[in-house]
């Protein structure tokens, strides 16, 4: 890193909210910025931030984000003097570090030293040992021979935990509980390590049964000052990937935050540091600590530490890179209130948090007092299957924990996001729970508590979820066939609905009026082998902006709902639904009466075409099937005629209103 070259025009190499989130700082700080993209971020929130940007490969990381000389390329056609890397991607690559170096471009994090020492886990533990830093019972020995490695374990004591000695993220990770598992997890952890990080090499470590993951913010500058802002506790996790981020940490008291502040200063000052990082350490139930890695860039749950001690931690990257001091000594750096922040994923809890994606349909953060969320998200934006699934960070400071807790369980109930299967209502839960909310919790927590929590299983839309979507989509019909006229204009609403949600299918039944500015009346519900219900007590009272306002037994509230080609959207306090109108859909597939258009009604597949050009079929004959959602439909003829042209066949992936095939009608 230079000492003090002057810095103008900061490029980011990344993408997302973190990528977001540093442009915003650069340019209040008087920055030019640049972005870089891959094709298919072309449209992405980080690349209209930025005052340039630069497309630098396909989609695939390794051709893009992770694309070295298309990334130095982008700095020197852009004109940019310095570096900001994020996290993640090329964030503790000690060669491209050194490749800005080369280039005299400034990058803006740690040196090269502190990048490859703390990047070997063997190395940076045995550093760690000459530095007094507090280890966890291992070995982490040249020998790497399975024989060496299962000896060990047995002198270390089980359960001991097998880890890579490169990279992170719960890669490479087992634990062997005995010495026939240890042979077996042995090998398979080498080749996840070797297949993850080009590198194979594994340390032991003395498994700590459910310890809390605590971890420490430092920051070091040129002039040898480093500081420590207190800790984050991270123990909530999955798959040794964190969940819910908080500062400070309940468990941890006055003197133990001063003894691993302390420590982690050292651990700092061993590799030369400069820059912001991260040391984090396994805590017992009786307080004792002990490192397990330093990770050499700014953290994603950054922010946490940035709302108790009121810093702008990017700033502070930008002003140490450029030369200058740290804007405060431990003295100054004070922490008040309590700071938590959840990870927003694309991801499904009730199908093991597998990764989603789509397009997003409609997304809106709630705001008010102490909320603050770092995003990547915009109406439209495709959610592609190419990145990390994270979407956005939601943050919520309080006085005291009691206060951050509710704030941002409310802020997860209160914010929307359409289109994309999300982990929001598993948040709210998580944080809601009661050994949550004592501070209990450990890295067992969800292991212990979630297997069975309603946010993990199918969720199925109850009587009034039904009635609600069938008088939004009554209403919502109404105001497009009268070209906007407000539902108060029209004395009844009549009709039937046959709605899809999930696996169920039910028809409804609509006997509604307006009166006194309400819609509502009787709704009958019936769903497959269940006596039919009649719903009175439910009027919807607006549609703006999608909020529907409603009454439900003399109560008054609002949920946000959304119309889009896949259907409507409904958020309820169970978790958001998804509803189908199939009501026509049996009947449709004619342009219009008399047509001899056969169109696609929806996006879906051709399963079968039952006729063929120059055939003679009569109105009503089945054309084609389509399957759709998980249905087949028929496609009918509605004219006597001729098929003059079919323009698919068996097994064709078609667009909702696509051309499927023409009849020309006989002459009357």
């Amino acid at each position: 890193m230079s000492e003090h070259k002057a810095i103008n025009t900061i490029l980011v190499a990344n993408r997302g909210e973190i990528a977001c989130r540093v442009i915003r700082t650069a340019k209040s700080l008087g920055y030019r910025t640049v972005a870089v993209y891959s094709e298919a971020d072309a449209n992405a929130l980080h690349v209209q931030m930025a005052d340039k940007a630069v497309c630098i490969g396909p989609a695939e990381v390794g051709q893009s984000y992770l694309n070295m000389p298309a990334i130095l390329d982008a700095v020197k056609r852009s004109g940019a003097d310095a570096v900001h890397p994020g996290y993640g991607f090329m964030s503790e690559n000690a060669e491209f570090a050194d490749a800005c170096s080369a280039a005299d471009v400034t990058f803006i994090g740690p040196p090269v030293k502190a990048i490859d020492m703390m990047g070997n886990k063997r190395q940076a533990k045995l550093a760690m040992l000459d530095a007094g830093v507090p280890c966890i019972p291992g070995y982490s020995g040249s020998d790497q021979s399975d024989e060496t490695m299962v000896r060990e374990a047995n002198e270390i004591g089980y359960p001991v935990m097998i880890k890579a000695t490169a990279g992170g993220g719960g890669r490479g990770m087992r634990i062997a509980h005995s010495e026939a598992e240890m042979r077996d997890l042995i090998s398979s952890a080498r080749s996840e390590a070797e297949n993850a990080f080009g590198n194979g090499e594994i340390i032991l470590e003395k498994a700590i049964v459910e310890p809390r993951h605590i971890e420490i913010q430092v920051f070091a500058d040129q002039h040898g000052n480093c500081v420590y802002l207190g800790e984050r506790d991270c123990s909530i996790q999955r798959r040794h990937q964190k969940v819910v981020e908080e500062a400070p940490s309940a468990f941890v008291t006055p003197e133990l935050r001063k003894a691993m502040g302390e420590a982690a200063v050292r651990t700092a000052q061993a590799c030369d540091y400069i820059g912001a990082g991260t040391v984090e350490f396994l805590v017992d139930h009786e307080r004792n600590f002990y490192f397990l890695e330093m990770n050499t860039r700014l953290q994603v749950e950054h922010p946490v530490t940035e709302l108790i001690t009121g810093t702008d931690l990017v700033a502070w990257q930008i002003k140490v890179a450029a030369g200058e001091t740290l804007p405060k000594n431990q003295d100054e750096i004070q922490l008040n209130g309590h700071a938590m922040e959840v990870r927003l994923y694309a991801e499904d809890p009730r199908q093991n948090f597998l990764p989603q994606t789509g397009d997003v349909v409609l997304w809106r953060q709630a705001e008010g007092d102490g909320l603050r969320c770092d995003h990547m998200l915009a109406d439209g934006q495709v959610v592609s299957p190419h990145y990390d699934p994270m979407l956005a960070k939601m943050i919520a400071w309080g006085e005291d924990r009691a206060d951050a807790t509710r704030r941002l369980k409310r802020m997860l109930e209160d914010s929307v996001l359409f289109g994309v299967e999300n982990n929001r209502h598993f948040l709210a839960r998580v944080i809601d729970h009661s050994v949550f909310k004592d501070g209990g919790a450990t890295t067992a927590f969800l292991a212990d508590h979630f297997a069975e929590d309603p946010s993990m299983q199918a969720l199925n839309a109850e009587a009034d979820d039904w009635a609600l979507a069938s008088l939004i989509l009554a209403e919502s019909n109404s105001q497009q066939h009268h070209q906007g006229a407000h539902w108060s204009s029209f004395k009844h609403h009549s009709g039937n609905f046959k709605l899809r949600q999930a696996d169920q299918i039910a028809d409804i039944t609509l006997h509604t009026s307006v009166q006194q500015q309400q819609l509502g009346g009787e709704i009958v519900l019936q769903l497959p082998e269940q006596e039919a219900a009649t719903i009175t007590d439910l009027q919807l009272l607006s549609l703006s902006n999608n909020r529907a306002l409603f009454s439900r037994n003399g109560v008054q509230q609002s949920c946000w709902y959304a119309l889009s080609d896949k259907g409507l959207h409904l958020s309820t306090e169970r978790g958001d639904l998804h509803f189908d109108d199939v009501s026509r859909l049996p009947a449709l597939g004619a342009d219009q009466a008399g047509s001899g258009q056969i169109k696609a009604v929806m996006d879906g597949a051709i399963v079968e075409v039952k006729a063929a050009v120059g055939d003679n079929v009569q109105k009503g004959d089945i054309i084609m099937i389509m399957e759709a959602m998980k249905m087949e439909h028929p496609l009918k003829a509605d004219v006597d005629g001729v098929i003059g042209s079919i323009n698919v066949q068996p097994g064709d992936q078609v667009k909702s209103k696509q051309l499927l095939a023409e009849i020309q009608a006989n002459d009357e």
